[in-house]
């Protein structure tokens, strides 16, 4: 017997042992909880997201999955028996209900980072996992905007295109902005690969896709009272910061050498 399963088995089981469909971030979330797979990758609800979507594409009415609403699918036998006309249709591999996606704008992003969690320098890493267990990311390479937090306020909001997003970060600890903010949050360009690194940034984007996009962003970022949800699927891209190794091992030897100096 396989030590792990494949993510077509897990998928199975998370939605198997589910009384109701589920959102494809919500069934990579069980499978990382539930350890039914060790090798996770560096974009696991991506990874879960696109098989079942490439599933529903190449087998049809054979494939076991079947989307009965936007991003959210249930086993086709089941769905069957409660609705026959439940929708199968998936749109350049990425589940879309109504073609409003942000993936082709906002490839990834982070919210409310903890400026102390970064080792600051020229290039520092900007270290985030899409789910506890996945392969670590470095988005210091990354392109797009950024906001600065003094606690919960937004204080600036800047883009770079032209520069890593690390860099740009960086340059705010010694300019006019250091002692202004301790929190940051950014949403990236630059698509992710499954192996963790960074791709190229698209030469164009589509129009259509512009405005959902735009408001996914403001909405996450201003978190506005009257908006009853987040923006639409960029739950399924978000990363949670990690700290830098780095200020643990620094942290660590101050401890030791607290130790000795008692001694």
């Amino acid at each position: 017997m396989p030590s792990e399963l494949t993510w077509g088995q897990s998928i199975q089981k998370v939605l198997g042992e589910s009384p109701e469909p589920m959102h494809y971030a919500d069934i990579t979330d069980r499978i990382v909880k539930d350890g039914l797979r060790q090798n996770l990758g560096a974009t696991p609800s991506a990874t879960v997201g696109a098989h079942i979507a490439a599933s529903i594409k190449h087998k049809g009415k054979k494939s076991p999955f079947v989307r009965v609403s936007k991003g959210t699918y249930d086993l086709a036998k089941r769905a069957a028996a409660a609705s026959p006309n439940a929708v199968t249709v998936e749109v350049d591999g990425i589940p879309s209900a109504d073609a409003e996606e942000q993936y082709a704008i906002v490839a990834a992003f982070g919210m409310f980072w903890r400026r102390e969690a970064v080792d600051w320098m020229r290039t520092p890493k900007l270290l985030g996992m899409q789910q506890i267990g996945a392969t670590p990311v470095d988005f210091n390479g990354q392109r797009g905007v950024y906001l600065l937090y003094d606690g919960r306020e937004v204080i600036y909001v800047g883009r770079t295109t032209d520069r890593a997003l690390g860099t740009r970060l960086y340059e705010h600890t010694i300019d006019r902005m250091s002692a202004r903010w301790d929190r940051f949050s950014w949403f990236g360009l630059l698509p992710i690969s499954d192996t963790g690194s960074l791709g190229q940034m698209p030469a164009n984007f589509d129009a259509a896709k512009l405005a959902p996009a735009l408001e996914a962003i403001l909405v996450e970022a201003l978190e506005p009272r009257q908006n009853r949800k987040r923006g639409d699927d960029l739950a399924a891209v978000e990363y949670v910061q990690m700290e830098d190794p780095e200020i643990e091992k620094r942290r660590a030897r101050a401890v030791i050498d607290r130790a000795l100096n008692k001694a």
